[in-house]
């Protein structure tokens, strides 16, 4: 049920960070990893399923909403995640993909 904004002592502003204060330039992560970082956790902090899943909801439509600020790495094996790194000059298209250079 909604509740009235007078129920709350403290209301701000939504705001979110830019992929560049979050993720290293010069690091690849999983989608699970970033969800921490956004958050100001440590990348391998263990957490339960439960609010893990919430970090997901917030990070996954943060990282569309931004996504020209990121590459991807395919996953090594089938059944590990896929690696995100933020697109740099040096990283972006690198293997030739997407940059439209001949």
């Amino acid at each position: 049920m909604p509740v009235p904004k007078s129920e709350f002592d403290d209301l701000r502003s939504l705001e979110f960070r830019d992929p560049e204060e979050v993720l290293d330039e010069n690091e690849m992560y999983t989608v699970y990893e970033i969800a921490r970082l956004f958050q100001g956790l440590e990348p391998g902090q263990d957490l339960d399923p439960a609010t893990e899943d919430i970090l997901l909801d917030w990070t996954i439509p943060w990282m569309l909403d931004n996504s020209e600020a990121f590459v991807f790495a395919e996953p090594a094996d089938d059944d590990e995640p896929g690696h995100y790194g933020l697109a740099t000059a040096g990283t972006a298209g690198s293997t030739g993909g997407g940059t439209g250079e001949e």
